[in-house]
């Protein structure tokens, strides 16, 4: 009982100070917008960027891990195109391999 009063008495201060409206609370079921094929293609050029980015981004840890000679030279002399050697390589043997187990 004092549970029941203690939570009517505060419905009751909420609904004063403007918190909740003081009269049976209706749900409103809006409807979702439709999307367009703009906003679908946008969203799949977004992941397509995204997962472009993930994959090389764990190629370069990888290749940090594992040949960090060929980073720190890359790096010492300015020249990256041994970096993206070494990048399009580690990428290209992890796709032979998941192919290779798929």
């Amino acid at each position: 009982m004092a549970g029941q009063a203690l939570r009517s008495s505060l419905m009751l201060w909420r609904a004063k100070e403007g918190m909740i409206p003081a009269g049976p609370l209706v749900m409103d079921i809006q409807r979702q917008r439709q999307t367009t094929g703009f906003s679908n293609r946008l969203f799949s050029l977004v992941g397509i960027v995204g997962l472009f980015a993930v994959v090389i981004a764990g190629a370069t840890v990888w290749l940090l891990l594992t040949d960090p000679v060929t980073v720190a030279e890359s790096i010492d002399s300015g020249e990256v195109s041994p970096l993206v050697e070494s990048l399009a390589g580690s990428i290209y043997d992890a796709i032979v391999k998941l192919l290779k187990y798929l």
